[in-house]
């Protein structure tokens, strides 16, 4: 048998430590949150980035993630929230400051954080964030879920060739449907949010509408805010052309809000 380990595999979460020694010789942490049917996949290339910084980081699975997709039917919001504060709560233990971040779900995750564990959160970062919907059917979902248990899935948006978000290729409509019990709970908390915030927004989007952007960026009371819009990049920005912009600005942003 071979000693040589096998290869990390793309839903597998990862978990880097910090190196104070590039960061003025304080321990800072980045949480990196994926989205719904999505993978730790995702958000590693992002991660590594960080930690070439010299920031601890922790890509968590997501529960009902990374197996098959009917896991995601058994499941809750708050399980996947309960992820979350775990993976920041390891962070917190070595490190001085934590910054959140989130594509799609996982903004919303982010924004939850924020929301319950206050100053504890130096930042945010967000990249297509996913807190609201216009498409009128998601009012459906409480009646269709009992009876349609999936649809076509919406993994891999990415424009650049040769990307793989390693995440379901159908949509678990009792999943969506915690999705959107989640929105209830964070949308009309937004105005707990007063963390510095970093809005990533890609212009093409071809899995959520543009209404996720005035919703959090009218509804938070952060005074610190910046957005940028990414015009080379569809939904999962993170693996697209504008993904080194993405890592570029948000270390910059991490040193910022955590230099204090």
């Amino acid at each position: 048998m071979s000693d040589t380990p096998s290869p990390e595999a793309p839903t597998d979460p990862l978990s880097l430590p910090a190196h104070p020694e590039q960061t003025g010789g304080r321990s800072v942490g980045v949480l990196l949150l994926h989205g719904y049917t999505g993978s730790p996949a995702s958000l590693k290339p992002w991660a590594r980035a960080l930690a070439d910084h010299g920031y601890a980081v922790e890509v968590p699975l997501l529960p009902g993630h990374g197996t098959r997709w009917q896991d995601l039917n058994r499941v809750s919001w708050t399980d996947w929230y309960a992820e979350a504060e775990a993976a920041f709560d390891r962070l917190r233990e070595s490190c001085a400051a934590v910054a959140v971040t989130g594509l799609s779900m996982g903004g919303c995750l982010a924004l939850r954080l924020a929301e319950e564990r206050g100053d504890q959160v130096a930042g945010l970062v967000l990249v297509n964030p996913f807190v609201s919907s216009i498409r009128t059917e998601l009012t459906l979902l409480p009646f269709i879920k009992h009876f349609i248990p999936s649809m076509r899935g919406v993994t891999n948006d990415i424009r650049k060739p040769g990307q793989d978000e390693h995440g379901y290729d159908r949509l678990p409509l009792k999943g969506l449907a915690e999705v959107t019990t989640m929105w209830k709970v964070v949308v009309p908390d937004l105005n707990r949010v007063n963390q510095p915030l970093l809005y990533f927004r890609s212009e093409n989007d071809n899995v959520i509408d543009p209404s996720s952007s005035p919703t959090i960026l009218h509804g938070v009371s952060s005074t610190d805010v910046e957005e940028r819009t990414l015009d080379n990049s569809y939904h999962v920005a993170t693996l697209d052309h504008d993904a080194e912009q993405i890592f570029a600005e948000s270390a910059e942003f991490t040193a910022r809000v955590t230099a204090t």
